[in-house]
C-alpha cells in the first residue's frame, strides 16, 4: 500500500513554523489542510512567525496571498514569509570556509561609543557608528558607514557619507530632525512610529522607514558577514 503525502505538512523551526504547501492540490483542500493543523495549535499560532515554503514553484503568487491572509485574518499569526533564496553552491563553501577560520581573523570597521551625544556635539567617523546611548536635539552624528543608535535619535544623523547608498540606519527611538543617507536627504515628523524600531533605508532613490520587527530587513540573511 502506497502512503499517500500529505498536501500540507507544519513542522516547528526555531521561534516559529515551517508551512510546506503542494501548489498542485486544490486551494480548497489546502485551506481545509491548514485550518485542521493551525486549531491543534491553539494560542501557540498567535503572533508566531511562519515560513511558507511552495517547494519553489512558480507562479502561485496569489495562492500565497491567500494562504497568508487566512493565517493572520483567522488565527493572529505575526510575520508570514518564504523561504529565504539559497546562495550558489560555490559561495556557500565559500561562507563556510571563511567562518571555519573564526572571528579572530577578522575586523569589524565599527566605532562604537556609550553615553549621551549632547546638542551642540558632532560626532564624525569613517567606520560604522554604534551609540549605545541617547543622540539629543542639536547634536550631529556623521558616518561613512551604517548608524545604530541603542537609544533615542533625535538629532541630524549621516550615514554612509558621502556617496554610499547602501548604508543604514537603526534606532531603537526614531525622532531625528534630518536624516542623510549618500546624497539623499530627508526630515520631518516621524510620531507613527513612536515608540517602535526603525530601519532606514534607500530605496526608489528615497530614504524609507520601517518597523524594523515588521520589515525583519535581515531576515533573509544566511549567516553572520563581517562588515
Amino acid at each position: 500500500m502506497i502512503n499517500e503525502i500529505p498536501p500540507v505538512k507544519l513542522k516547528g523551526v526555531g521561534d516559529g513554523f515551517w508551512l510546506t504547501v503542494d501548489p498542485d492540490v486544490q486551494e480548497e483542500v489546502i485551506n481545509k489542510e491548514i485550518c485542521l493543523l493551525f486549531e491543534r495549535l491553539q494560542h501557540l499560532a498567535i503572533n508566531a512567525k511562519v515560513v511558507i515554503d511552495l517547494g519553489g514553484a512558480q507562479g502561485c503568487d496569489d495562492l500565497l496571498t491567500n494562504i497568508k491572509q487566512l493565517l493572520k485574518t483567522r488565527f493572529d499569526v505575526g510575520i508570514v514569509t518564504t523561504p529565504p533564496e539559497k546562495r550558489p553552491e560555490s559561495i556557500e563553501r565559500s561562507r563556510q570556509l571563511e567562518l571555519g577560520k573564526g572571528w579572530l581573523t577578522n575586523r569589524s570597521d565599527a566605532l562604537i561609543l556609550t553615553g549621551r551625544v549632547r546638542s551642540g556635539q558632532k560626532i564624525e567617523t569613517r567606520r560604522h557608528l554604534i551609540i549605545a546611548g541617547n543622540v539629543n536635539p542639536g547634536a550631529e552624528i556623521i558616518s561613512s558607514g551604517n548608524v545604530i543608535v541603542l537609544g533615542s535619535l533625535q538629532g541630524k544623523v549621516y550615514a554612509g557619507y558621502p556617496d554610499s547608498e547602501d548604508a543604514f540606519v537603526i534606532a531603537l527611538d526614531f525622532r531625528p530632525t534630518q536624516v542623510q543617507i549618500g546624497g539623499i536627504t530627508t526630515s520631518g515628523s516621524y510620531t507613527s512610529l513612536t515608540g517602535k524600531t526603525v530601519y532606514a533605508s534607500i530605496a526608489n532613490n528615497r530614504i524609507t522607514t520601517q518597523d524594523y520587527m515588521e520589515s525583519q530587513p535581515f531576515g533573509k540573511l544566511p549567516w553572520p558577514t563581517a562588515i
